[in-house]
């Protein structure tokens, strides 16, 4: 534990949810971040919702205030090797995740995540909360 977290998509979701344990954790963290991915993860299950305008408001306002990360040719050579290693090791994961752990991996950040599959990416640090 570092206290420098990336947050997945899953653990934003406990936040919106106020699961207690998740925020309790983010409270005593140093540095959180959160990766362009997994906005664009919310944003898509919010425009699949049943309440597409209060749940973009929600994802508004908590991009608004988080310390968001996007993508660029350090990421994208990150993406290049942790892909490559997954498909040599026989352990496909969704694309997205793997953009999520190369953004952690470029900024030396741990992963928080519920999703076991990080795990199987060489050189990075997971957390569940």
């Amino acid at each position: 534990m570092n206290g420098r977290y990336l947050l997945d998509t899953n653990v934003v979701i406990a936040i919106f949810a106020e699961e207690q344990a998740v925020l309790q954790r983010l409270a005593e963290a140093t540095e959180v971040f959160v990766p362009a991915a997994v906005l664009g993860e919310l944003y898509y299950g919010a425009r699949k919702s049943k309440l597409v305008e209060e749940n973009i408001t929600r994802i508004d306002e908590f991009a608004s205030a988080a310390a968001v990360l996007g993508c660029d040719t350090a990421t994208a050579k990150q993406y290049g090797w942790i892909k490559n290693d997954l498909r040599a090791k026989g352990c496909p994961i969704p694309e997205n995740d793997i953009w999520i752990a190369a953004v952690a991996r470029q900024y030396g950040l741990d992963v928080v995540s519920r999703d076991d599959h990080f795990r199987d990416i060489a050189n990075l640090g997971v957390e569940v909360w």
